[in-house]
């Protein structure tokens, strides 16, 4: 008998549960191992599109919420499904399996694959989390450009049924990174973008980064190599205090 190995994805806003098959959707099912499950799971509470740093806190907090326990309750990775990568370093310090997020991921693999690389996003107020990422990761010279298509994104519907305006725009803003700002790779904003990759990558002659799958099989490898966060960066707590997010929990114990 497989072992099953489960990992966990948290999609860092509350979304109705007909939603999470639309973020499951971004995981071709020929590209899914019989030794793996995937659980896809929205946050309790907190954000609804992180478009401000208001709202970035709000969902590092219910992210740790959602993910804390992932350990104890048997998963083998969690992957925080959005290029915000919230919650993260809290996830890792409390964590000793593998916590991965896909801005991360896909900046890294970028600079692998090119000499500089676009983020091709939805609007504005998701730059300062690209902004962020090239700070943290050390890439902002690789970083060509980030491009939005002025549309406000539904965590929801993600594109459905705006497919014929939201893809030109991107093959628009796509052409433009190419050709204007010297982009060879370019990397979908959002996971909740994820429909538009496969079509995008037709279009242009560079390789089109899809964050979701690519953080899904940063999991697969860490698992498979048994590796993990160092705990000499992301220390781990003195003391784990999980029952302070609980909806019951005492404001001073």
């Amino acid at each position: 008998m497989v072992a099953i190995k489960r990992i966990l994805m948290i999609v860092p806003v509350p979304v109705p549960a007909f939603a999470l098959g639309g973020f499951a959707g971004q995981i071709p099912a020929e590209l899914i191992r019989p030794d793996i499950a995937i659980d896809f799971v929205g946050c309790r509470n907190g954000a609804n599109l992180i478009d401000s740093p208001y709202e970035q806190t709000l969902a590092d907090a219910w992210v740790l919420d959602a993910g804390a326990r992932a350990e104890d309750q048997g998963y083998a990775a969690v992957c925080v499904n959005s290029m915000s990568d919230s919650g993260l370093a809290a996830l890792r310090s409390r964590l000793s399996i593998p916590v991965v997020g896909p801005g991360r991921s896909s900046f890294f693999l970028a600079a692998d694959l090119g000499k500089r690389f676009s983020v091709l996003t939805m609007w504005k107020r998701w730059h300062p989390l690209y902004e962020k990422l090239a700070l943290e990761t050390g890439l902002g010279s690789r970083l060509a450009s980030i491009r939005n298509i002025d549309v406000r994104p539904d965590t929801a519907e993600l594109l459905a049924g705006k497919e014929d305006i939201v893809f030109a725009l991107l093959e628009r803003e796509a052409r433009r990174a190419i050709d204007e700002d010297g982009a060879d790779v370019l990397i979908l904003g959002s996971t909740t973008m994820h429909q538009s990759a496969t079509w995008l990558a037709s279009r242009v002659e560079v390789p089109v980064l899809n964050p979701g799958l690519i953080a899904f099989k940063q999991c697969e490898m860490l698992i498979d190599l048994g590796l993990a966060q160092s705990k000499t960066t992301y220390f781990p707590p003195e003391t784990a205090q999980d029952g302070l997010l609980d909806p019951v929990a005492p404001l001073f114990p």
